[in-house]
């Protein structure tokens, strides 16, 4: 068929009773809750009803719901297919909160949808394939929980005081993140109301957060899907309770909900991950649980320094210029302080080590790894170190 746009257009017509809500819909939801509602709908707390989508649409504000020009198209579609469709033009939003707090780098954003139907669903916001996005993505692999983390909890349990009944939480990427470890974290009386918990593309967690948290209550309510080469949804995730959606795009572009394909009213199954994803993935994973609380902060924060400084600032075009960002990442260490760089090498180091072993026994398997590819950017990467490493 085509994208979650192609079905609203094919199945929008269908009401929630004729239809339930189901991970097609719930992707669309988490996607819709990526736009701008300041101003527009009310916010925690404030004595003021809901909106529903015609009053957003007739209001003053409407264009500011696209501030992110390079999705402004599909965000348009997105909107104007849930406003025209039987099974959303009355679904209202409200409990809307937007918070910025560059000195934490936190960004949380969260809202509730009231369906048709009377079912509730509370949205997180994720993050982008931006730089910035990914740094707050990775600071979820510490052990201790971030600050956009403990506000999902807080958020979730005072949205519930104004739902009637169970609910459905979910979110895509960071989003997707948020909402299982606020179900984890809630009170127990607000977690024993949550039906399904729509995790699309997040990152997983550290085994001591799971642990801590009733992970073991919820794992059943949990659908986790993911495009068939994913990386932000495989951080950290191990568990093996995944949907693999397939993705009309490739690399680290499948991120973007837009790209998942559907089939009449559900995903289109691509079956597993790629087997060089996989690889990829456990490395980076295996790579991960073997750092300290201090490396894990140092790779993080001069990992950030050293991209925005060698002028990438995004995923894909870091991925898909893989030689030439190795060359550009080379340039920017030397700004780093000699302690830091020594520390940031032997972190990297580490990882190509992890790499490279685990690549062995895949090599054998003959998977669609190039391992030219491969071997010539660690090539690269160990005459940068040798440079850059005053004993050589």
């Amino acid at each position: 068929m085509g994208t979650i746009l192609d079905y609203l257009r094919e199945y929008g017509d269908y009401t929630l009773e004729e239809k339930p809500l189901n991970e097609v819909d719930s992707l669309a939801l988490c996607q819709f809750s990526y736009l701008k509602f300041d101003g527009i709908a009310p916010a925690v707390g404030e004595e003021r009803p809901a909106v529903d989508l015609r009053t957003v649409a007739a209001h003053a504000r409407y264009e500011e719901l696209y501030a992110d020009e390079r999705y402004r198209k599909d965000n348009t579609a997105l909107f104007q297919r849930m406003l025209e469709s039987r099974r959303f033009r009355d679904m209202r939003i409200y409990n809307y909160v937007n918070q910025i707090k560059l000195e934490t780098e936190t960004q949380f954003a969260a809202m509730t949808f009231r369906l048709a139907d009377g079912t509730c669903y509370v949205a997180y916001r994720g993050t982008d394939e931006t730089i910035v996005g990914w740094k707050e993505d990775l600071n979820l692999a510490f052990s201790e929980p971030t600050e956009g983390q403990l506000m999902s909890v807080a958020y979730l349990e005072r949205a519930a005081q104004d739902i009637d009944g169970d609910f459905c939480v979910g979110g895509h990427s960071k989003g997707g993140n948020l909402s299982v470890y606020a179900a984890m974290n809630c009170a127990p009386e607000v977690r024993a109301r949550i039906g399904t918990i729509y995790d699309h593309d997040g990152p997983g967690f550290r085994p001591e957060v799971k642990a801590k948290g009733a992970y073991g209550e919820i794992e059943g309510r949990i659908r986790k899907t993911i495009p068939h080469s994913s990386l932000v949804g495989m951080i950290l995730y191990s568990d093996g309770r995944y949907e693999v959606v397939e993705s009309r795009t490739l690399g680290l572009a499948q991120h973007n909900p837009y790209t998942w394909l559907v089939d009449d009213d559900r995903f289109r199954s691509a079956g597993g991950l790629y087997a060089s994803r996989r690889f990829l993935d456990e490395a980076l994973n295996e790579w991960i649980l073997s750092l300290t609380q201090e490396q894990v902060h140092t790779f993080v924060d001069t990992l950030y320094r050293v991209l925005l400084a060698s002028e990438t600032d995004n995923l894909i075009d870091l991925t898909a210029h893989w030689l030439q960002s190795v060359q550009k990442i080379g340039t920017a260490l030397k700004e780093i302080d000699p302690q830091t760089g020594r520390a940031i090498i032997q972190i990297m180091r580490s990882l190509f080590e992890i790499a490279s072993a685990n690549a062995k026994t895949m090599f054998r398997n003959k998977t669609e790894l190039r391992r030219e590819r491969f071997d010539e950017g660690i090539r690269q990467l160990e005459q940068l170190f040798t440079r850059q490493t005053p004993d050589g």
